[in-house]
């Protein structure tokens, strides 16, 4: 996808680099196109380094390309970031004084601006009136994030995070595509504690489902619940009225949480699908065992030498995240759900391709994919650890988002996803 990236003339430019590798990394060809102004706090040969193209904000460089059309024409999708006070303006008002302002009256594809600025600026009637002109016209116009701006101010104003805009710009591309994307995009205002989510009811199923084969004796699996909880902690700082429904972890349950215990597959169903209709955002982050036993034995199985080893038959657990999309979709409910996929690859195909076919049969918005099994020093790569790496997938065909690090940090992205498409609705 080719992608036009504006870059105003603010003290968050040095954020619009971020922004950049997010875009290239994701397979992206990106065109940067600093205002001059710009140029004062990041310069063109960072530009051109990170995007791996020429970088110019003169009308009149290339000529024979004519690239104050061409750009416009060939861009799928333009993000302006950071947007001033000025440039929100100059956009409203139809300027073409530079190649920004130009190749943004040629575009033809979603128009996407992250406003940066003081909070008189962003407040001042001036810049809300232009914002709503843009949004009438069709343009995405993000809202600002809340938190500490250029010297001792906090309020309204701060960028919002690189991942966040890119999560909202991806949006765009498959709604746009079909004609449904919405004439604005407003990321929820954030606090410096975060606040993305606030207002907002958040269901995560947690740790690992223990399936009885005796009164003693069990079939379970290796989660840890590590990054449920770590997922609750994200979603609870982000202003969340948050409720874990968790089976087996090794760590302690989240404060701040509304808690509910369970077992197996079964009661971990009955409690999911009885609460999940109440709420904004499902994520099921439990390790559900695919099978349980088809008896329990009443009492402990024996093991004695003059008895044949035991047969244990095995049936098949429902697919609970199957069944809140039914449920979602039978009550008409305005639901983001969000599905987790530890997969493995053998030697018919790779664990994503397994993870992109199991998010077509499950149906739910996002899917959560990393790849379990030994590491290359022969530890467990996933469960038990305090560290993950993961895929956001979305069935609308979005670019897939990537996350690594501490399994809080690997949280903290979902979630920003999460109130993207929120927002985005």
């Amino acid at each position: 996808m080719n992608i036009v990236l504006g870059v105003g003339g603010g003290i968050a430019a040095y954020k619009s680099a971020l922004l950049l590798r997010l875009f290239t990394e994701a397979g992206h060809a990106v065109t940067v196109i600093p205002t001059q102004a710009s140029t004062k706090f990041v310069g063109v040969a960072t530009w051109e380094a990170l995007s791996g193209r020429p970088v110019s904000n003169d009308v009149f460089h290339a000529v024979d390309q004519v690239n104050h059309v061409r750009l416009g024409h060939e861009a799928d999708l333009i993000v302006v970031a950071p947007a001033t006070a000025d440039l929100l303006a100059r956009a409203a008002g139809g300027h073409a004084d530079d190649l920004l302002t130009t190749t943004l009256l040629m575009a033809r594809g979603p128009v996407l601006f992250a406003p940066a600025m003081h909070t008189e600026m962003w407040q001042h009637a001036a810049t809300q009136a232009n914002v709503a002109a843009l949004r009438s016209r069709g343009v995405h116009v993000l809202d600002p994030a809340v938190g500490r701006l250029t010297g001792p101010d906090t309020g309204p104003g701060r960028l919002p995070e690189p991942e966040l805009i890119f999560a909202a710009a991806m949006a765009l591309i498959p709604a746009h595509a079909a004609g449904t994307a919405p004439a604005s995009v407003a990321l929820p205002t954030t606090t410096a504690a975060g606040g993305a989510l606030s207002g907002k009811r958040v269901l995560i199923t947690a740790g690992g489902t223990r399936e009885p084969l005796d009164p003693v004796r069990f079939l379970g699996n290796k989660s840890s619940g590590k990054q449920g909880v770590a997922l609750a902690e994200a979603a609870l700082a982000a202003g969340a009225d948050v409720t874990v429904i968790h089976a087996h972890m090794d760590v302690a349950a989240p404060a701040g949480a509304k808690l509910q215990s369970v077992e197996t597959a079964l009661e971990l169903r009955a409690a999911t699908l009885s609460a999940a209709g109440t709420f904004d955002v499902v994520i099921m982050a439990a390790a559900v065992a695919d099978f349980r036993p088809a008896s329990i034995s009443s009492g402990k199985i024996k093991k004695r030498d003059d008895t044949a080893d035991p047969v244990i038959n095995l049936v098949r657990n429902p697919d609970i995240l199957v069944e809140v999309v039914a449920h979602r979709a039978a009550q008409n409910l305005k639901q983001l759900i969000v599905g987790f996929a530890a997969e493995t690859g053998d030697d018919q195909d790779d664990a994503l391709s397994y993870a992109e076919a199991k998010l077509q049969r499950k149906g739910c918005d996002l899917l959560v994919v990393n790849e379990v099994g030994p590491g290359d020093s022969g530890t467990e790569r996933v469960f038990g650890q305090d560290s993950n790496q993961v895929q956001i997938l979305a069935l609308d065909g979005a670019t897939p988002v990537q996350a690594s690090g501490s399994k809080r940090t690997v949280a903290d992205t979902v979630v920003r996803v999460i109130a993207a498409r929120l927002s985005a609705s």
